[in-house]
């Protein structure tokens, strides 16, 4: 067996996660249908300790409701738990709050959440 020909390189942790990442991903934003008020109760397999339940109306609330979808959620998740204008609002802060990973993700897949054309909310 040569050596140099049998040997595959490992991909590095970042790309890994980008890839799992990427995965996840709906195939267009206005996939993502989500409620825009009112109180969520998150899955385990989302969030399996700690706080489950969160207050759409409440900034803090929401935001940490889409970081854990962003962060732990399948592609299901994304499109039952976040809703297009709501991510599209909240990204500005939200793009500080998750991975990298994520980040590059989402803002490569769509030009929407790219830096400079997401507004405050």
């Amino acid at each position: 067996m040569d050596l140099e020909t049998s040997f595959q390189p490992v991909p590095d942790a970042a790309e890994v996660l980008r890839a799992r990442y990427a995965g996840r991903l709906p195939a267009r934003l206005t996939d993502l249908t989500g409620p825009r008020h009112g109180a969520v109760a998150l899955p385990l397999h989302v969030v399996w300790s700690g706080l489950r339940s969160f207050d759409l109306d409440r900034p803090r609330s929401r935001m940490s409701l889409y970081r854990a979808v962003l962060t732990e959620g399948q592609r299901q998740d994304l499109v039952t738990f976040l809703d297009r204008d709501l991510l599209i609002s909240q990204w500005p802060v939200l793009r500080t709050l998750i991975s990298r990973s994520i980040r590059d993700v989402w803002e490569a897949a769509f030009s929407e959440l790219a830096t400079g054309t997401a507004t405050a909310a």
